[in-house]
């Protein structure tokens, strides 16, 4: 038996069919969370992207009322981490925990199977954590800025850096200083903090441009010797250390920010009770001690905030991939 509607009754079945649904994704934001939650990593374990994620995770779980697992997917310079998230199911379960890395993959890779601002909706920033670059304490005659220049130029695509992988900061300082200084360096890249930490302690690269987070401790025992941070200020946890503007490199001023970013259809409501939950904690007291000892520094914002600073970094990010011809296939 044929059924046909006349289209005032198709009008209305097509509004209860929309009603049903906006009621189903209303409800299921209400509803939410009922289950465990996982905040992906993009890096291996012990770095500063999962330390912070830890960090974070632990607070929220009490918030939540559910358990915040933290999964760790490395690879290519972030982006199999993101790809992994831009592609899984918008409801809230989840969740990526992003970096300044992924607004340069998006120059640095001529071809990504996401894109980072149309498939993934910002949550919120969590906090900035200054690079430092550091030698090995064996590499003695590298103990300030001048001296390492002039100790990379006597020896060219001799002195090894690493960094958190292909088209990260890291890599990216790397690159700046080579063109501000007119060294040639050897580029070694990592899957993360981790095993970088692991082979710069060991010597197998002399230098790095990492967080503060990873090497601090090194620094502290005097296994590694920081020799300048990378950001427009000193850190609160490196107060003796020079800015490399200070050393005489202008125009540096590159942090690395984290935040955590969800599948972009995922329902506003759900980004917004994160949000709400996330700045509570970022913005604690407990959380701001946390952070303080590891070199971070607590943001937080909204996930326009956070949107807007995707964007101009992006696109800033652009111009210095471009202009240091910093192209992965």
């Amino acid at each position: 038996m044929r059924i046909s509607f006349t289209p005032r009754r198709r009008s209305l079945v097509q509004a209860g069919l929309l009603a049903l649904g906006l009621s189903s994704t209303l409800a299921m934001a209400q509803a939410w969370p009922t289950r465990s939650i996982n905040l992906i990593v993009p890096f291996p374990a012990g770095g500063t992207t999962d330390v912070l994620a830890r960090a974070l995770a632990d607070k929220l779980s009490q918030s939540l009322g559910q358990p915040v697992v933290v999964e760790s997917r490395p690879g290519a310079g972030a982006t199999v981490g993101a790809d992994y998230v831009a592609k899984a199911k918008p409801d809230g379960y989840t969740l990526l925990m992003g970096a300044v890395h992924h607004t340069i993959a998006t120059s640095v890779y001529k071809k990504l199977p996401y894109d980072f601002q149309k498939d993934l909706a910002p949550v919120a920033t969590v906090a900035m954590v200054p690079n430092v670059l550091v030698v090995n304490a064996a590499l003695t005659p590298a103990r300030n800025v001048t001296e390492l220049v002039a100790f990379a130029k006597s020896a060219p695509a001799k002195l090894a850096y690493g960094s958190n992988g292909n088209g990260t900061a890291q890599h990216l300082i790397g690159t700046q200083f080579q063109a501000s200084t007119g060294v040639e360096l050897l580029h070694v890249p990592y899957k993360g903090s981790g095993p970088l930490t692991t082979d710069l302690l060991g010597g197998q690269v002399a230098m790095s441009f990492d967080t503060i987070t990873p090497v601090l401790q090194h620094i502290q025992a005097g296994k590694l010797r920081a020799l300048a941070v990378t950001t427009a200020k000193r850190s609160s946890v490196l107060p003796d250390v020079p800015t490399l503007e200070e050393a005489g490199l202008k125009g540096f001023d590159i942090g690395t920010w984290f935040g955590v970013l969800a599948p972009a259809a995922t329902p506003k409501d759900v980004v917004a009770r994160l949000n709400t939950e996330m700045v509570k904690i970022i913005r604690s007291p407990d959380f701001a001690q946390r952070m303080q000892a590891i070199g971070a520094e607590p943001l937080g914002g909204t996930p326009d905030q956070m949107a807007k600073q995707i964007a101009d970094e992006t696109t800033k990010f652009a111009k210095l991939v471009k202009d240091g011809k910093v192209v992965i296939d």
